[in-house]
């Protein structure tokens, strides 16, 4: 959960660029950011694929009024609108962004080459990224808590994950526990500047929190005093109970997300009334 979705960049900067707050190359290299290449595939009037600059601006003249951010999972449908082909499409990435007023979603399909050592640099990696556009039903997301909503459930959250790493003894002293450690921090510091110009204060402050949830949760699935993978655990029924006590947490640090990303287009929903 350490790792920012593709699509929060997309939604983020994607509704900034829409606000005429960023520049189009901008919107599209924080889009990208490491990533080699982004391309949209299946835009309205457009024979083959296009770049972000292009897509984002079709967007626009399409009606999207903003874009918003659907992390679903199996079970759960977080931010879903329909239907059935972009839903399936959609679980299958574990994220999409729907695109307000266009009746439009994408769905990310990335492709990486390079070295196998999972040692290598993430530089080293070459990854092109091609967004499948689809239609959508233009209707309420599916889950999505408003950031209030969001913020009450991750104070409880966080206090969850705190008592379940303690309970199942993950000291958070080993090489994983560190490793994650070590990449939440990093995130939080860049994440100061995850959500672009146009986000309020609160919807930032939500999703640093979202992240520092996620961060538990990767070492209490990751990382047990011990350094041994899986916290230490050392019998599958182990790892079956961690994975049941953590998983009502992570589906809050999920709702969480959404409502960060997604706070943009519902402020100004709110004020178009």
């Amino acid at each position: 959960m350490l790792d920012e979705p593709r699509s929060g960049r997309l939604a983020a900067w994607g509704n900034a660029l829409l606000a005429g707050l960023v520049s189009p190359d901008e919107a599209a290299q924080r889009i990208a950011e490491d990533d080699a290449v982004h391309r949209v595939r299946g835009l309205p009037g457009e024979p083959g694929p296009v770049g972000l600059t292009l897509a984002l601006g079709r967007l626009r003249a399409l009606g999207a009024t903003g874009l918003r951010v659907a992390l679903p999972v199996p079970g759960h449908p977080l931010g879903l609108s329909g239907p059935a082909e972009f839903n399936a499409r959609a679980l299958e990435a574990e994220e999409a962004v729907l695109a307000s007023g266009a009746a439009l979603g994408l769905v990310p399909e990335v492709w990486e080459s390079g070295p196998e050592d999972a040692g290598v640099p993430r530089e080293d990696v070459h990854v092109e990224v091609v967004w499948h556009c689809l239609p959508v039903r233009d209707a309420p997301p599916a889950d999505v808590p408003s950031l209030g909503e969001a913020e009450r459930e991750l104070a409880e959250a966080l206090r969850e994950a705190t008592e379940v790493l303690s309970r199942l003894d993950v000291a958070g002293s080993g090489p994983v526990a560190q490793a994650a450690l070590e990449a939440y921090r990093a995130r939080a510091e860049a994440g100061r500047q995850v959500l672009a110009p146009g986000y309020p204060p609160r919807a930032v402050r939500v999703l640093e929190l979202a992240q520092r949830v996620g961060a538990l949760i990767d070492i209490a699935r990751g990382a047990g005093g011990d350094g041994r993978e899986h916290g230490g655990a050392v019998s599958a029924s182990e790892m079956a109970a961690r994975a049941e006590a953590l998983r009502p947490v992570e589906r809050t640090a999920r709702r969480a997300q959404v409502a960060a990303y997604n706070a943009y287009v519902e402020e100004a929903e709110r004020r178009r009334g």
